[in-house]
């Protein structure tokens, strides 16, 4: 199964109207999953915590208070989700998150980079038995061991190759570790993009990420710390065509030697031998007797050298395409 997962985060800057109108967005543009942020500012920080350097606009747990929304309002967001017929997914920023989001019904959760040593919440998780997407943008091979072997044991789990930088470089995104993390882990794979465009997703879809997620914007002129990195709706909605077309094609495979969907191709392109010049009965057929023409219908141009030294049975003119019924 493939999942395109529309990060909307905290684009909506607190306003619960243009989180409901984002999930009506990203349901439009081809997403499977709505993603937000649930944050309860005195859970998760402390007063004094600093920013992140792409986003400073205002105080940590002033923005956090701010954009925060109340179960009610997030009851709202799950039903707008369901209106749309995509899923409801967040990521809890502590354990008192987890409680709301089970109050609230949510399906699954996706664990934040800055959370994957957070293991007392990946055991509050794990113990809903529910999906889980583990983000691993920040964290090197034993941090992800020990988080991996905490969420086993839950429901379900995708572990996400992710780089946490906003924006992230094209070669920094870690395409390779895809297929490490599936060789380590037996597990699902998924691809959080921060990179700016298209390729790194196409990539990520190529080498076997089943999981894409990407942030989506209304306007990337809009305020907040997500709005400047993520995608604008006509944008998202071919990254999603796009990420099903790859994903179309490496789920179909193809044989080399099957080549039944060629046959009329091939006889219209390839080259069949013909003569160049008339040839006599009992004549010995030499390489400069041949020429090689379409159609390809005839003894293939591959065949040359087992033509060479045999005679003609009968007299054939010029430009006259050989059977095997005119050589003895």
């Amino acid at each position: 199964m493939t999942k395109i997962i529309a990060e909307i985060g905290s684009v909506h800057d607190g306003s619960f109207g243009n989180a409901c109108q984002l999930v009506k967005v990203a349901a439009a543009c081809g997403a499977d999953v709505a993603k937000f942020q649930t944050h309860i500012a005195e859970a998760e920080t402390l007063r004094d915590a600093p920013a992140p350097a792409y986003f400073r606009g205002e105080p940590r747990w002033d923005y956090f208070k701010r954009t925060a929304f109340s179960e009610q309002q997030w009851m709202g967001i799950k039903a707008a989700c369901e209106t749309s017929k995509i899923e409801f997914l967040s990521s809890p920023f502590s354990e008192q998150a987890v409680d709301l989001l089970e109050r609230v019904g949510v399906g699954s959760y996706k664990i934040p980079s800055g959370e994957v040593t957070n293991l007392p919440l990946l055991e509050r998780i794990a113990a809903t038995g529910k999906t889980a997407y583990l983000s691993s943008g920040m964290s090197n091979w034993a941090e992800l061991d020990a988080a991996v072997a905490v969420l086993e044991k839950g429901g379900p789990l995708i572990v996400m190759q992710c780089t946490s930088a906003y924006p992230c470089p094209p070669e920094r995104a870690g395409i390779n570790v895809i297929g490490e993390m599936a060789r380590r882990y037996g597990l699902p794979v998924g691809f959080s993009d921060h990179v700016e465009g298209f390729a790194a997703a196409m990539a990520a879809a190529a080498q076997g990420a089943t999981v894409i997620e990407k942030h989506l914007t209304f306007s990337r002129q809009m305020y907040g710390s997500d709005a400047a990195n993520g995608m604008e709706p006509s944008d998202f909605e071919k990254y999603c065509r796009g990420l099903r077309e790859v994903w179309s094609m490496t789920g179909h495979p193809v044989n080399k030697d099957d080549l039944s969907d060629h046959l009329d191709m091939k006889r219209i392109f390839e080259k069949s031998i013909v003569t160049v010049r008339p040839l006599a009965a009992s004549s010995v057929i030499s390489r400069d007797d041949l020429a090689f023409k379409k159609p390809g219908d005839g003894i293939s141009a591959a065949k040359y050298k087992e033509i060479l030294g045999r005679r003609v049975s009968r007299n054939l003119p010029a430009d006259h395409k050989l059977e095997e019924s005119d050589l003895q």
